[in-house]
């Protein structure tokens, strides 16, 4: 029989965490303006209210995410208070100099990540769903500590100066771990609505590529310093086109590892229908459902992104559009997914011919990404390496 009693009374209980979170998202919101509204303006203003709504939209069914927000804040504002307004203290303060300044939360995040690589793996190949938990839990600490890293760097570049102080999604170092924050949240987000780890690896393998590259970055081209905006990017224009865009970039590589795990599998079972991938990997119908909405969600952003980037630049170089080569290749990655959605969309085009798609995608993307600012120049110069 079902105890209608306890469904009323889960019920009323869920309601109630929802409605509170959303109570403390506005509240927190309020809190914000109230500590730095003279610092900031109009459209600022706006960004901080506009990314309430959506902490709280995203929080009240996602006890996950309700936690890192929670524990990301609060880490935050204790980094913030021990700095004061004296930045040298990063250097002497324990807990700044080895858990909570920005550069200390950053080597964190990067063992966290690499470490959750292996748990995952290990959970694969070991058929252990222990070791995929600790993967899970690895991969949420290391998340959280990438966020409160950007959070603090934010402060400590106003510590510098009020002139240098910026939203830390300026240059290649930075991206990279938004880059990271946000494929882990989207990962983890799926991970909870799919109810399946063994995905884990494969997305987390992109996200230890990027850990790899942003360490090199740090300790071969001392990229880690805080650094003055050029004039182009000391616009609030940065502070919505920067993460619109990495959040399309983030669901393009979740989509192409969700991509490569399904290529694995569709192979190794027709060789060996109980072999491991055959077997630990979720259904094809799953992962291929996953990749449609991953690359869905990612369009979605990256159009908007290329909207505002377009309004960014007619302030910035008056013009929407020159064909500057990080605005082709944009483009270029734009009609790749549209024509990947379309396709699917209006043709029922799924399986394996997709699943190459999707990979071959990532290459396009990274070539975007990264190879326009290694080999060729243009308005965006200032992201080269």
């Amino acid at each position: 029989m079902t105890n209608p009693v306890g469904t009323i009374n889960t019920e009323t209980s869920s309601a109630l965490i929802q409605w509170g979170w959303r109570i403390l998202m506005i509240l927190a919101a309020l809190v914000l303006l109230g500590m730095y509204a003279d610092s900031m303006d109009y459209y600022e203003v706006i960004i901080v209210g506009f990314t309430a709504i959506c902490l709280a939209f995203l929080g009240q069914n996602w006890s996950g995410f309700r936690k890192h927000t929670i524990v990301a804040a609060i880490l935050s504002l204790s980094a913030i208070q021990l700095y004061g307004s004296d930045l040298e203290l990063g250097d002497t303060n324990f807990f700044l100099s080895y858990i909570l300044a920005s550069q200390s939360a950053f080597m964190w995040m990067s063992a966290l990540f690499v470490m959750a690589t292996v748990a995952y793996f290990a959970g694969l190949f070991l058929r252990s769903d222990f070791s995929e938990k600790v993967g899970s839990a690895l991969t949420w600490s290391a998340a959280t500590m990438g966020m409160i890293g950007l959070m603090v760097r934010w402060r400590e570049s106003y510590l510098i100066s009020p002139d240098v102080g910026h939203i830390p999604v300026s240059n290649l170092y930075e991206v990279f771990i938004l880059f990271s924050v946000i494929t882990a949240l989207l990962y983890l987000f799926y991970e909870r609505r799919y109810q399946t780890r063994s995905l884990g690896g494969f997305v987390l393998l992109v996200i230890s590529a990027s850990v790899a590259f942003q360490l090199w970055y740090t300790f071969g081209k001392q990229a880690h310093e805080i650094q003055p905006l050029v004039p182009a990017l000391q616009s609030y224009w940065m502070k919505i086109h920067v993460p619109a865009n990495f959040v399309g970039y983030g669901a393009f590589a979740m989509a192409a590892m969700i991509g490569v795990a399904y290529i694995l599998k569709s192979w190794r079972h027709k060789v060996n229908p109980q072999g491991l991938f055959a077997t630990r990997l979720p259904d094809l119908t799953v992962m291929d459902d996953l990749m449609y909405k991953s690359i869905s969600l990612g369009f979605a952003f990256f159009t908007v992104a290329t909207v505002l980037g377009a309004l960014w630049a007619a302030e910035a170089w008056g013009g929407y559009w020159s064909w500057d080569p990080k605005e082709t290749w944009a483009l270029i990655v734009w009609l790749n997914y549209a024509a990947w959605l379309h396709m699917r969309m209006t043709k029922g085009w799924n399986g394996t011919p997709m699943a190459w798609w999707a990979v071959i995608g990532l290459f396009v993307t990274l070539f975007a990404f990264l190879g326009v600012n290694m080999f060729l120049s243009g308005l965006h110069s200032y992201g080269t390496l």
